[in-house]
């Protein structure tokens, strides 16, 4: 894909959910090509496989215009974006929280690659509230997560708990 526009979405997609879609739909309208960096930390101990959660978000998000690519990383974001030969960083802002921590690892990554700008997305009204977090603990006190989580998110953690 000669000069296509990459972008690089980090996270840690334990599990997908639709905020997560929110902002990849967003993106999709300026990316010709977004490769989404499942972070994996030696120290946490994730719900979903690296495996499970990249065939998640491959299952997830094969209806959107921009191309998807699925890659785990566990070093520096800014430096996961440059192996993958893009020119922005994704990220999502839910709130003024996420603002001014996202607003301090923009500076952080500017000065360590200043070819690769980072671009906030807006999460949308109807899905401003949902965490990762805080659907894993309603999946696994058995609660209803198919309002935040595409469904086959939703089934995957029926299975798990």
């Amino acid at each position: 894909m000669t000069n296509a526009r990459i972008g690089f979405y980090t996270g840690s997609f334990d599990p997908m959910t639709n905020g997560h879609l929110d902002v990849l739909r967003a993106g999709s309208a300026f990316c010709d090509k977004i490769v989404v960096g499942i972070g994996v930390h030696p120290g946490k101990v994730p719900l979903f496989s690296a495996a499970e959660r990249d065939a998640l978000i491959r299952a997830t998000t094969a209806h959107l215009s921009a191309e998807i690519d699925v890659v785990t990383f566990d070093g520096l974001a800014v430096n996961a974006a440059r192996t993958a030969g893009a020119c922005v960083i994704l990220r999502g802002l839910r709130d003024a929280t996420d603002f001014d921590y996202e607003m301090q690892m923009a500076g952080m990554n500017g000065v360590m690659a200043p070819a690769v700008q980072t671009v906030f997305i807006p999460a949308g009204p109807a899905v401003r509230h949902i965490t990762a977090t805080l659907v894993r603990q309603i999946a696994s006190l058995h609660g209803d997560v198919s309002a935040f989580v595409p469904p086959e998110v939703a089934l995957a953690l029926r299975a798990k708990f």
